[in-house]
C-alpha cells in the first residue's frame, strides 16, 4: 500500500522559497555524551531540500509533532484538534455558563481524551452533573434547548427544567452508559489536576453511581452478574421497537439486553474508583472495586465472549432481533480492549476480527459501528444501511487503531491512521461522525458527534504511537511506550501535556543503523518504558542519562520490546538502545 503520509502534501505549507539554513545544526548540549545523536534541530521548515515545517509552525499544540520528513502527521493533529474544537460551545444556565463539547455528557468526556491537553475549564460542565444527580445515584445527560424534542421520550421524573433559560436537563432512560462515563470523566479531570480537596468531595457521589449500575432494577441482571440496558444498538440511545425512536422510557414491556461494552465501561470505573481511593489512602475500599471489578470481568467473559470478540447483545426474557446477535461484531469491541477489559490474547484475536473483515468486506473500511447490520431496519426510523446501523465511523477507527498498538498488532495500527488520513485529505482535512460504507460520503455531518471520533484518533496516536499515558497525575509518572519504527519517520520531536497545569512532555526521538534514542523533557519523576524495536533489531546494551541500565526484552506477537523502569528522574531521561 502506498503510505500517503509520504505522497500527500495536502495539508503541507507550499513554501518555495530557498531556505535560510542549508546545513543540520545540531545542539552540543543535548547531545554531549551520547552515543546516538540528533541530527537536525526541530522546529524547522527545511531539512535536504524538503518543506517539513510550516509558515509560524501552525502544526504545532497539544498534542503535536515535528518531524525531518514532512509536515503531514503534525498537520494530520492540528486538523483533528481543530475538528474538536468545532465542537466547543457554552451553555448558559442558572447564572453561569459551562464549555461543553456537544452538550451531552457522554460526547463531552469521549472527547476529554483530546481536549483535556488544551481546555482550561475541565471542571464545570463535570460540576454541574454531579450537582443533579439523583438520590439514588444516576446521572442526567443532556442540556437541550425547550424545542428539541427529546425531553418528551422521557418522564418527567427524568428531566429538570430551567425555564428563565429556556433548557431542560435529561436522561434517557434506556441508556446505561451514562454513569461510568461521568467517572471516567472525573478521572481525567483528578489526573490533570491532582485536585484532591475536589476528589474527597465527590469521591462517594461517583461511587453510588456505579452502586447505582450494579444494583438498579432498570440496570443490574443479577442472574448473570451484568450491567443491562433496552435492546439497543451497541451504547446508542434507541431500541428495536417500532416506537423506539419516540419512547425512550424503560417500562415492563421494554425489551432488554446485556450489551458488553457498558460491563468494560462499568469494569473501567470500578478500576478508577480503586485507583481514586488509594490516592486518599482508602486501601480496603479500593482493594473491594477491584475485586468488583474481576468478577464483573469473569462473568462478561463467561456470557459475551464467542470465542473470538464480545457478541453483540444477549437478550433478555425477550426473542433476538435476528439471528446473527452472536457473530456480530459491535463497535464497543475496540473500547473494550482500551479500558483494559480483555487479556493480551483477547485483545489480539478482536483486533485480528476487524483485520480478517477488513480483507472481506464490501465497504471502504472495516471501521463500522456494527457487523453485520440489521436488515431491514432497526426500529423505525433509521432504515438499513443508515446511521447506527452499520455505516463507518470514526470514533472506532481511532479505539481500533490505539487498541493495534496495545497488543502486537503496531503495523495495523499506523495502516489505520494513514487510511484515515488519507480520508481527512478528500474531506479538506475534516472528521465526519459517520461515512457511507461504499462512497465515503460523510452521513449525519451537522448533527453527530465528529469531535468524538476525531478526539479518539488524537489519542490514538497520543497514547498508542507515541505511547504517553499519565501513570499518577500531572505527568509525574509517565508510561512510555513509543510505537514509532513501524513509521517512516527517523527523527522527529512530540510533544503533550497539559496548558491548564503547565505540565509539558517533550521528546526527541531518532532511529539510526546504530541504534535508537529518546530523549524525554517532562515532570516525571519515574518512567515505566516499554520500548518498540525495529524488526529484527540486536540489542547490545541500554543506557539511561549516560550509564547502563538493567533491561528485558518482551514479546507480543512478533513485536519485541525493550522493557525497564527508570526512578528518582529530576526532568530528564535520555534512553539510548544501543544494537
Amino acid at each position: 500500500m502506498i503510505n500517503p503520509f509520504l505522497i500527500c502534501l495536502a495539508f503541507a505549507a507550499s513554501i518555495t522559497a530557498k531556505p535560510l539554513v542549508t546545513e543540520p545544526v545540531t545542539s552540543d548540549a543535548i547531545n554531549d555524551g551520547a552515543i546516538i545523536r540528533f541530527e537536525n534541530p526541530l522546529p524547522a521548515m527545511h531539512v535536504e531540500g524538503r518543506s517539513n515545517g510550516t509558515y509560524n509552525n501552525i502544526e504545532l499544540g497539544l498534542p503535536g509533532v515535528l518531524t525531518t520528513l514532512d509536515t503531514n502527521l503534525g498537520m494530520m493533529l492540528k486538523q483533528l484538534r481543530d475538528n474538536v474544537l468545532e465542537g466547543r460551545h457554552v451553555v448558559f444556565v442558572e447564572g453561569e455558563f459551562i464549555p461543553v463539547y456537544k452538550n451531552w455528557i457522554r460526547d463531552h468526556v469521549h472527547t476529554m481524551k483530546a481536549f483535556k491537553h488544551w481546555e482550561r475549564d475541565l471542571r464545570t460542565y463535570l460540576d454541574f452533573t454531579l450537582k443533579y444527580q439523583r438520590p439514588d445515584g444516576s446521572f442526567l445527560e443532556l442540556i437541550k434547548q425547550m424545542d428539541d424534542e427529546h425531553w418528551s421520550f422521557v418522564a418527567e421524573d427524568d428531566i429538570v427544567f430551567f425555564p428563565e433559560d429556556n433548557l431542560y436537563l435529561a436522561r434517557l432512560d434506556i441508556e446505561s452508559d451514562v454513569e461510568y462515563l461521568v467517572v471516567e470523566g472525573a478521572t481525567q479531570y483528578y489526573k490533570a489536576t491532582a485536585d484532591r480537596r475536589w476528589l474527597r468531595k465527590n469521591l462517594r457521589k461517583l461511587e453510588a453511581a456505579i452502586e447505582y449500575s450494579t444494583s438498579s432494577p432498570k440496570r443490574w441482571d443479577p442472574e448473570h452478574g451484568l450491567v443491562k440496558r433496552a435492546y439497543t444498538i451497541d451504547t446508542w440511545d434507541f431500541s428495536y421497537e417500532k416506537s423506539g425512536h419516540y419512547d425512550r422510557r424503560i417500562t415492563e414491556k421494554t425489551p432488554m439486553a446485556i450489551m458488553h461494552g457498558d460491563n468494560s465501561g462499568v469494569y473501567q470505573a470500578m478500576m478508577e474508583l480503586a485507583w481514586m481511593n488509594r490516592q486518599l489512602h482508602h486501601r480496603g475500599r479500593a482493594r473491594r472495586w477491584e475485586k468488583r471489578a474481576e468478577t464483573l470481568r469473569e462473568n462478561a467473559i463467561r456470557y459475551l465472549w464467542n470465542g473470538k470478540y464480545f457478541k453483540h447483545q444477549l437478550p433478555l426474557g425477550c426473542a433476538p432481533a435476528d439471528d446473527k446477535e452472536d457473530i456480530r461484531l459491535s463497535l464497543s469491541n475496540t473500547y473494550d480492549i482500551n479500558r483494559g477489559f480483555t487479556s493480551i490474547e483477547q485483545s489480539r484475536s478482536i483486533v485480528e476480527e476487524y483485520m480478517f473483515r477488513r480483507d472481506t468486506t464490501s465497504a471502504f473500511a472495516e471501521w463500522f459501528t456494527i457487523d453485520p447490520r440489521y436488515w431491514p431496519m432497526f426500529g423505525d426510523t433509521h432504515a438499513h444501511p443508515a446511521y447506527i446501523n452499520g455505516l463507518i465511523t470514526s470514533f472506532t477507527a481511532g479505539e481500533l487503531a490505539k487498541a493495534a498498538f496495545s497488543c502486537g498488532h503496531e503495523q495495523y495500527g499506523w495502516d489505520i491512521l494513514c487510511r484515515f488520513y488519507d480520508n481527512m485529505v478528500k474531506d479538506g482535512g475534516n472528521v465526519y461522525f459517520l461515512y457511507d460504507r461504499y462512497t465515503r460520503a460523510p452521513q449525519n455531518a451537522k448533527v453527530g458527534p465528529a469531535a468524538w471520533g476525531a478526539a479518539a484518533l488524537i489519542s490514538a496516536i497520543d497514547e498508542g504511537l507515541a505511547g504517553i499515558t499519565d501513570l499518577e497525575c500531572r505527568y509525574r509518572s509517565l508510561g512510555f511506550s513509543p510505537r514509532w519504527p513501524v513509521t517512516p519517520y527517523k527523527e522527529l520531536r512530540y510533544f503533550t501535556g497539559c496548558e491548564l497545569t503547565g505540565d509539558l512532555v517533550d521528546v526527541r526521538y531518532i532511529l539510526k543503523d546504530a541504534g535508537m534514542r529518546y530523549h524525554i523533557n517532562s515532570p516525571a519523576k519515574e518512567i515505566q518504558s516499554h520500548i518498540l524495536l525495529p524488526e529484527g533489531a540486536p540489542v547490545t546494551s541500554v543506557r539511561l542519562n549516560g550509564k547502563n541500565v538493567k533491561y528485558e526484552i518482551s514479546e507480543i506477537g512478533g513485536s519485541r520490546y525493550i522493557d525497564f523502569s527508570a526512578r528518582h528522574l529530576k526532568g530528564t531521561a535520555d534512553i539510548e538502545i544501543i544494537f
